[in-house]
């Protein structure tokens, strides 16, 4: 694609049209501003040569007028001198030279539509770069934005979970020490109370059998004595 066929392509194109279709507007923009830059320094390299071209052509232009004006002078001096021969001879050549200077105003006129052109479509494209540079800043504050507010959203999140699980937790403990409380009130229940009782009887018999053994045991020492 040639400098000023892709330049036109790149000034009549909408920026935000291309951005609605495009799967990464950041990636998008970077591309079309990278294009815009380079496209840019090519039309300014090519203006430079063609405002060269000008300057050769004006000179250019200077000199074939001065040959012109030197043989219309010649045939003057032909005529003044009675040698029309002469002088018809220097219009003549007056003449070839006016065709070639008549060629290098248009060619100096078609360089100045070039140059004039090409100012325009520069200023339309650097007005273009200026938006696309700003709206490439209006995305990023954008996409700042969106992270910034997804990590909120997330610490929001992730807080909201810790409270539920605290909760949780402080529920579960509740229930710990309700459960610890039915079970200690069901403590020595579960032995039947005959149990119980014959348990404790057998604990009454070992005192009496031993208050028993005792009280023999101080009557056969009184009988011994005796």
């Amino acid at each position: 694609m040639g400098i000023f066929s892709r330049m036109t392509d790149i000034i009549n194109s909408n920026i935000n049209s291309l951005l609605d279709q495009a799967e990464d507007p950041e990636k998008m923009i970077r591309l079309i501003i990278q294009e815009m830059e380079e496209t840019l320094v090519e039309v300014r390299s090519s203006s430079a040569r063609v405002l060269a071209d000008r300057k050769a052509a004006a000179r250019r232009l200077e000199q074939v007028q001065a040959e012109a004006d030197a043989w219309e002078e010649k045939a003057k001096l032909a005529i003044s001198k009675g040698r029309e021969d002469l002088a018809r001879a220097a219009l003549q050549e007056k003449h070839a030279i006016e065709e070639e200077l008549a060629a290098v105003e248009e060619e100096l006129r078609a360089t100045d539509e070039h140059i004039h052109q090409l100012n325009e479509e520069v200023a339309q494209l650097q007005q273009k770069l200026n938006d696309a540079k700003a709206k490439q800043k209006a995305l990023l504050m954008r996409g700042k934005t969106v992270e910034s507010r997804i990590k909120v959203k997330r610490q929001i999140h992730r807080e909201a979970l810790d409270g539920a699980f605290q909760r949780f937790e402080h529920f579960e403990r509740r229930m710990d020490n309700l459960e610890s409380q039915l079970e200690s009130m069901d403590v020595g229940r579960d032995v039947p109370p005959d149990l119980a009782a014959e348990i404790d009887a057998l604990a009454g018999d070992e005192r009496i059998n031993d208050e028993l053994q005792r009280l023999k045991s101080e009557m056969q020492d009184k009988t011994g004595v005796s």
